[in-house]
């Protein structure tokens, strides 16, 4: 499900021009925008003429709280309109133009694209450059959910259990940076809070029902089983007693060590149920794949570029076990196995499926923020590997996409979701101001 949002939205006129008509186009507007999922609109009826009436809508709209502001150019209109909006509408812009009626009698009806060229320049030129533009009968969608990109993230509950990962240097965050990039203030916990919730047997012995009938379990023992059951049970229960939108854990050394397994099955588990959980705490990995789910991605995973071929052109997305057990490829044996940690892995193995995919890593460097964004498809592939692992061959040559994770920093994890979700995060970084890295 996508993150629910809200627009303001003003239609913008003038009385030398068409406004009628525009006030036909904008009731057929409103009520396709009211019609959108997870969207909710506020916005005045009327058409805005005057300086006095936007600066009307502008508190309106400010009150409402809204998330992003729309301005429609319904016909040409005065300058100082939108400056009157966004002066008080603390909000990322679209402005967006209508297409030109039918000529009337040799005058130009609405002149639209011109009041959108006008707002545009006011705007730069005053500073404001987080708007984006769309030119067209219906918003921009890609607008709409890099909107609730940003939203998710600035209301984001987050927390970090234990730690990084032991000498994965590259994933930490500074908290007070991604601060002022996100509005996220990150929660610490200790790994043994989770290790010592209570889990009720009724819930363990459900759980444990529940891998045997998703694992071939025969690769470990009923104790280690149990273990991964009540873990499941420990970690739900963890994230809904704080409320927690994603939860980085350091999944090593420590867990397989005095926990007795490592927390790759149950974490597997618990992401097939839309339970964000980022391993090795990874922060960040974690929030890209909150900014995954809010554009309706479901089931988002971190994967490792584990291996690259140049000659076939494809490169192996693995990771030890930990993806999410929904996304199996339906074909091979979903089993759970101990290969590594000295036998207390307890890992998810399958080859997931086939299809397209989005990558997205939210990351940073020197305290600044970009966004590594690629397409890829995952093709078939045998059960060759322990661990959580697909083949994929990008758009662009394997090789070139390494050049650009190697030669720009990006940190070794990246979210991964099937099918296409890439533009909405293009825009959401231009109005944030982080780079992309394509």
């Amino acid at each position: 499900m996508k993150e629910a949002i809200t627009l303001g939205v003003v239609c913008l006129a003038r009385t030398t021009f068409d406004y009628a008509a525009a006030k036909e186009l904008w009731d057929g507007i409103r009520s396709d925008l009211e019609a959108i999922e997870n969207v909710r609109i506020v916005a005045p009826r009327a058409l805005v003429f005057e300086v006095d009436e936007a600066k009307a809508a502008a508190s309106q709209l400010a009150r409402a709280q809204v998330d992003g502001l729309v301005i429609i150019s319904g016909t040409f209109h005065l300058g100082h309109l939108a400056l009157e909006l966004v002066k008080t509408v603390h909000t990322p812009v679209l402005l967006w133009g209508l297409p030109e009626l039918p000529y009337n009698g040799g005058k130009i009806r609405l002149n639209s694209v011109c009041g959108v060229n006008l707002n545009a320049s006011n705007l730069y030129k005053s500073g404001v450059q987080n708007y984006h533009v769309t030119i067209g009968e219906h918003i921009d969608m890609n607008w709409v959910d890099a909107i609730r990109v940003l939203k998710v993230l600035s209301r984001s509950h987050i927390g970090i259990l234990g730690y990084r990962a032991h000498g994965f240097f590259n994933l930490s965050v500074a908290d007070l940076a991604l601060y002022r990039q996100t509005g996220i203030l990150i929660d610490h916990y200790e790994l043994s809070e989770v290790w010592n919730f209570p889990a009720s047997d009724e819930a363990v012995q459900a759980r444990a029902t529940q891998l045997r009938g998703i694992f071939d379990v025969s690769g470990i023992t009923a104790e280690q089983l149990h273990k991964v059951a009540m873990l499941a049970v420990k970690l739900q229960g963890f994230l809904d007693k704080y409320a927690l939108d994603a939860l980085a854990i350091r999944c090593w050394p420590e867990f397989a060590a005095e926990y007795g397994i490592s927390p790759c099955a149950a974490m597997s588990l618990l992401q097939s149920e839309h339970r964000i959980l980022a391993c090795e705490g990874d922060v960040e990995g974690g929030l890209s794949m909150l900014m995954h789910r809010a554009v309706g991605a479901e089931t988002p995973f971190l994967f490792d570029f584990s291996q690259v071929d140049f000659e076939k052109d494809f490169a192996l997305f693995w990771h030890c076990g930990v993806a999410p057990c929904n996304l199996w490829d339906g074909r091979c044996v979903r089993s759970l196995d101990t290969y590594f940690a000295g036998g207390k892995g307890v890992t998810a193995d399958f080859v997931l499926k086939e299809g397209e995919l989005s990558v997205l890593r939210l990351d940073s460097s020197e305290g600044k923020y970009r966004v590594f964004l690629q397409r890829a498809r995952a093709i078939p592939m045998e059960k060759e590997l322990k661990g959580t692992y697909l083949k994929a061959k990008f758009d662009v040559p394997v090789k070139q996409v390494l050049d650009k994770v190697i030669g720009k920093g990006v940190a070794h994890h990246a979210s991964v979701v099937y099918g296409n979700y890439i533009e909405p995060f293009r825009i959401a970084a231009k109005i944030a101001g982080w780079e992309v890295i394509e």
